[in-house]
């Protein structure tokens, strides 16, 4: 065996293995011997059959692989020997044609794209904004009304405004608008005149009290909508065109509306509990301040990475990629990739995979790694923010702990949280080294920031 290395470019590298028979030959022979133990072939009992039958029916797959774990070995004691940081796989030289059948001594040759030198510093010259999100007095109201609803109650009411829940009778009427003998009777059938899609009925319905008896077709009343229709009849969704002419009577039973709570003793022990230090609207304001404080802070480290990537890409857009090398590579691994849509992609991939490159060697350089409590402890954060971004600030710390852990399981949950954890970490590096512009915005304006087109 021989190995050989052609240095192309900086970037690239082309590994040569010569391999002769006799490399190959006691592996191939040892495979045989097992396959002719193990096999049967019609006429010979088993182990008995001639090795010229087991080297003619086997032999060729068996070269093959014999030469492929000897060249496999080899190709990987040369990686490890020349210590190469490379992109994606050593690659089997295209043009190269094998006849594995009749040869006996062979040369392949790899292809290596290896990583390209950077030459990317960043320092006190280089300036960047970091957002501070702040809690406007308008989504601090929105959060409190928010917990005022949370924390309300269904109340009886006698007259019908949006939102409110209305129960009855329902009666299926003949064509003389009497009540039909074995039609259908139901009683407390649920209508919101919310979903009500005929603006007549709907307006029926708002002028209503309780008690009163109405006269509709509920099928133009939800406009055909199959689903609400059968809800309410309780039969099958096919069976809803049946009724497509019907009149009801509904009489009304019944008036629920949603009443929110009001800001006293009673809703912060409820919402909070009664040992709780929040008990008047000040101490909720600035409870609710600092949980969205919590909440923005990631987006702001965020925004402050993606602008640092940005930063990397422009500072790295001279480096040189073995572009034709890694264009094939691409092409392999994804099937659906075509020429025309690398050609189209490769400026940003190879952006992407210069901002990698430099974040990996950072990380490397300052020895940085992710600990289970740490990623733990961000589990617990991501899983706080979920449930406050639905109005539930005041989630038992063991139900957070159990959620958190349970998606902790899933490997794409906790393969996240290493990366922005990481990210994170590389953020704060990165912080140390330029010149941080501190501005304050809201909500919205941090939106348009991400999103301008929004």
């Amino acid at each position: 065996m021989a190995v050989t290395i052609n240095k192309k470019s900086d970037v690239e590298v082309e590994i040569v293995i010569a391999v002769q028979e006799a490399d190959y030959k006691a592996e191939m022979e040892k495979t045989l011997k097992s396959y002719r133990q193990s096999v049967e072939l019609p006429g010979f009992r088993k182990g008995k059959a001639p090795m010229g039958m087991i080297q003619k029916k086997y032999g060729l797959g068996i070269k093959m692989d014999s030469l492929n774990k000897v060249v496999a070995g080899l190709l990987g004691d040369t990686l490890e020997k020349e210590k190469y940081e490379y992109l994606g796989q050593p690659m089997l030289k295209d043009e190269q044609k094998v006849d594995f059948e009749n040869g006996t001594d062979f040369e392949f040759v790899y292809e290596l794209a290896l990583k390209p030198e950077l030459n990317i510093t960043l320092d006190k010259k280089d300036k960047l904004p970091f957002y501070n999100i702040e809690a406007t007095d308008e989504i601090v109201t929105e959060q409190i009304n928010n917990l005022l609803n949370q924390y309300g109650d269904q109340i009886d009411v006698e007259d019908i405004k949006e939102r409110d829940i209305v129960k009855g009778d329902v009666l299926e009427l003949d064509a003389e608008g009497c009540v039909k003998e074995g039609g259908i009777s139901l009683e407390e059938a649920l209508i919101m005149p919310d979903y009500l899609k005929d603006s007549k009925v709907r307006d029926e319905f708002m002028a209503a009290k309780l008690g009163d008896t109405l006269t509709l077709n509920l099928y133009t009343a939800y406009a055909g909508n199959a689903t609400e229709i059968a809800a309410i009849l309780k039969v099958a969704k096919e069976a809803v065109e049946e009724y497509k002419d019907t009149t009801f009577q509904y009489v009304i039973k019944h008036i629920s509306r949603h009443q929110p709570a009001e800001l006293d003793s009673a809703f912060f022990a409820k919402a909070f509990g009664q040992e709780s230090e929040i008990k008047d609207e000040a101490s909720l304001k600035a409870e609710i301040v600092k949980s969205l404080q919590e909440q923005f802070k990631p987006e702001s480290e965020m925004k402050l990475f993606y602008d640092v990537c940005d930063l990397i890409k422009e500072k790295g857009k001279d480096v040189v990629y073995p572009e034709a090398l890694l264009k094939r590579f691409v092409m392999e691994q994804d099937k659906e990739m075509t020429e025309e849509k690398f050609e189209a992609e490769k400026e940003q991939m190879f952006a992407a995979t210069t901002v990698s490159l430099y974040k990996d060697a950072v990380l490397k350089e300052n020895k940085v790694e992710v600990s289970p409590e740490e990623l733990k402890a961000f589990a617990l954060v991501v899983t706080k923010s979920q449930f406050a971004q639905y109005g539930m600030n005041s989630v038992p710390d063991e139900m957070v702990e159990n959620y958190a852990n349970s998606m902790l399981e899933k490997d794409d949950f906790k393969n996240n949280v290493i990366d922005r954890l990481l990210n994170d970490k590389f953020t704060k590096i990165v912080k140390e080294q330029i010149t941080l512009e501190e501005k304050n915005v809201t909500p919205e304006e941090f939106g348009k920031l991400i999103n301008p087109e929004a």
